[in-house]
């Protein structure tokens, strides 16, 4: 085939487009350089892409938000941050991350993906309180640069995957409670896949626990980070997605806590599937109806009012 100038031009257009819809800017969550917690540290960031094509960051210990704007012909005002999961060990930055910026965005849904800090004793004070304080934050940002990024203040959603989920479900319950409550941080709503909720003996994913509460462990902090035990009538409406195979994270996780919205009268939507283990994101391939959740999301978020 011949290549001519116009089709080349049309090539270029193209190219040009797809990099608007992906990534338009990343900035420091703290810009004033204050990050809250922090202590001198010679932890080294590192980012390694796996024989799976996953990206894993770990030794984050500077915040960052990655900001993926829809199209202004296709934005609905709504937003959301994605929280990649990792055990609070590292971040699966790609498959639980930027993948799905671009999904939302294609469905004209902003972006944000939050690379917030992994707890460590040498790289912070109370390293259970930092992942939070990130993701409050990030709410806060967003509001602030509403205008800027054209995004509606009351349509912003917290989304995670695993230790994500756990982060974002902590959010959902902690933004209005403690001595860091932010009413600004609050999620209008919250997308929680293959979630770690709990922290108690009999449900949780033990690494992740340990990850987050370091050496200040306690009865008393389990119970607090047991978001299933903090759910009130301020905590945002919640879609949730496990399979039942999951030996990761129980599935028991997402079922204790849709109880606890049910309880409180709270809207919550969720999807067990019979097999599809943990960590898949959108990869469901051979996973059977599995490969049905995102077109599950995709009508919730509709039916929410978040998407046309």
């Amino acid at each position: 085939m011949k290549i001519t100038k116009n089709v080349l031009i049309a090539m270029s257009l193209l190219v040009s487009s797809y990099k608007v819809m992906a990534q338009t800017e990343t900035i420091n969550l703290w810009p004033d350089g204050k990050i809250p917690n922090f202590k001198n540290n010679s932890i080294e960031e590192k980012s390694v892409t796996d024989a799976q094509g996953i990206l894993r960051i770990s030794g984050v210990t500077v915040p960052t938000l990655a900001v993926y704007v829809a199209p202004k012909e296709k934005a609905t005002g709504a937003s959301v941050v994605i929280c990649p999961g990792g055990g609070y060990g590292i971040l699966a930055a790609s498959h639980e991350g930027s993948d799905f910026a671009q999904w939302f965005n294609d469905r004209g849904i902003t972006a944000f993906v939050l690379k917030y800090r992994l707890p460590s004793e040498k790289g912070m004070e109370h390293q259970h309180e930092v992942p939070l304080i990130d993701a409050m934050q990030a709410l806060k940002l967003i509001r602030q640069n509403a205008t800027k990024w054209n995004v509606d203040g009351q349509k912003i959603g917290i989304m995670g995957f695993s230790a994500g989920g756990h982060l974002a479900a902590t959010l959902s319950t902690h933004f209005n409670i403690g001595p860091k409550a932010l009413e600004e941080a609050k999620p209008n709503f919250s997308i929680l896949l293959y979630p770690v909720i709990s922290f108690m003996p009999s449900i949780a994913h033990a690494g992740s626990r340990d990850n987050l509460l370091g050496p200040e462990k306690s009865d008393e902090l389990i119970k607090y980070y047991s978001n299933e035990l903090q759910v009130s009538s301020q905590t945002p409406p919640a879609f949730l997605v496990h399979a039942m195979d999951d030996t990761g994270v129980p599935v028991e996780n997402s079922i204790e806590y849709f109880l606890a919205l049910k309880k409180f009268k709270i809207p919550a939507e969720m999807h067990l599937y019979p097999s599809g283990g943990h960590g898949y994101g959108m990869r469901t391939e051979g996973k059977g109806s599995l490969a049905g959740w995102p077109a599950a999301m995709e009508g919730w978020l509709r039916a929410m009012g978040y998407m046309k």
